[in-house]
């Protein structure tokens, strides 16, 4: 509902900006018109009803019609000047704009509506003109037509600040409440029933149900580690939430009865920097744990990557112990790690391949383009200077684990 308004402390009244005659006319209409805003009002309210379903929908007739005197009156008010002293005459504009924005009335709605307004209070002056003056301000009305609508778009603007800044406002806080609902469930009250069912409506989320988180930890770049993952999710339906935190990002994702490989491979192309994915939780209420497995799969890479925590468990289990980590690389390698860097690292590499062949020394060499005896006289160094035999399960696990926490060291 636009209204004819001007900026509070504004001198530009229509005895300034108009002929005197215009001027004049616009006062005498309007003030016949301050006895009329009830008619007009309940005009206005059919009209936007009639095109405007969405305030029916909202149960909002009675505020709307409450909203259109208000608009209407203040409206008027400017074209007779008399608005009240020290009153913004756009003052009904941005309160129409802030609760429309907070009754999630869509804004180009309201502005249809505003425009209804107008063309209402412009029909008025032409009919009292003619009804009440028998025309003898139609003249002088016409030439006031620009300086109305002028008016008119300068209400509107009004309004549409109030709704901008209003949603600001709203997705601000919206947002603060998000995070601190992520935060409550990380610190672990999602054993609180109550919490839990507020923190699933918040988030969007079933609070029962397979869920998986994913941590992101922020590269130092400042450059965000996942892509657009909450549109890659719902390109197959698969409802998440997400939250960009100062030292990672965090996503919530409600597997319902998919797949985990599923997530896995709508996430991956996602993926530009270090992603760690929990295994499933059992709804909301476990995301803490969820939280710390899925930040500790993150911890394991070294580089950019896609990392599942039940994947990766012996490095899990390395990087999550920093003291033991140092204890496994000494023990698991001893002098093996003193010998000059060229030689060490040739060794390093063929006992990579020793482990990933099950110890052996021909499936190595064809994996390293060497000669099966150049492996074998390379495997006996090695277990001459860790003391471990590649050939007992046992110290072939601990030989396993100390590459690992090795090659963790150094990346």
């Amino acid at each position: 509902m636009p209204l004819v308004g001007r900026s509070a402390g504004s001198e530009q009244t229509p005895a300034r900006l108009l002929p005197e005659a215009s001027a004049d006319a616009l006062r005498a209409l309007g003030s016949v018109l301050v006895d009329e805003i009830d008619v007009l009002a309940d005009r206005l309210t059919v009209m936007v009803l009639q095109r405007e379903p969405v305030y029916a929908e909202r149960d909002l007739v009675e505020e709307l019609r409450a909203a259109c005197g208000a608009n209407l009156e203040r409206g008027v008010q400017v074209i007779a000047q008399q608005v009240p002293e020290g009153v913004d005459p756009e003052d009904t504009s941005r309160r129409t704009g802030r609760r429309r924005a907070r009754q999630g009335v869509p804004l180009e709605v309201v502005l249809r509506a505003y425009r209804l307004g107008g063309r209402v209070l412009w029909e008025a002056l032409l009919r009292t003109s003619r009804g009440r003056f028998s025309g003898a301000y139609d003249t002088a009305l016409l030439d006031a037509a620009s300086y109305v609508w002028r008016v008119n778009d300068s209400s509107s603007s009004a309004l549409v600040q109030a709704y901008r800044l209003e949603e600001l406002r709203m997705q601000s806080h919206d947002l603060s409440r998000r995070h601190a609902v992520l935060d409550g469930l990380i610190e672990g009250r999602g054993g609180d029933p109550a919490f839990l069912r507020d923190a699933a409506t918040v988030l969007g989320l079933p609070d029962a149900g397979a869920v998986l988180c994913v941590v992101a930890p922020v590269d130092p770049s400042g450059e965000d580690p996942l892509r657009s993952p909450q549109e890659a999710l719902a390109a197959h339906g698969i409802q998440s939430a997400w939250f960009l935190r100062p030292r990672d990002e965090v996503g919530l994702v409600a597997l319902g009865s998919r797949p985990q490989q599923v997530v896995l491979d709508a996430l991956r192309p996602c993926a530009v920097g270090r992603v760690g994915i929990s295994p499933v939780v059992d709804g909301l209420g476990t995301i803490d744990a969820g939280y710390r497995m899925a930040h500790t799969a993150a911890r394991t890479l070294a580089a950019p990557g896609l990392a599942v925590l039940d994947e990766r468990l012996p490095e899990a289990l390395l990087v999550d112990s920093p003291e033991l980590q140092a204890r496994v690389v000494r023990t698991a390698l001893g002098s093996l790690l003193e010998l000059p860097a060229a030689e060490r690292d040739t060794l390093l590499t063929t006992l990579e391949e020793l482990l990933a062949n099950g110890g052996s020394p021909t499936h190595a060499a064809a994996a390293l383009f060497c000669h099966r005896n150049t492996v074998i006289y390379r495997m006996r160094r090695i277990e001459a200077a860790t003391g471990r035999s590649i050939g007992d399960p046992r110290d072939r696990l601990l030989l396993t684990l100390g590459v690992m926490a090795a090659r963790a060291e150094r990346s």
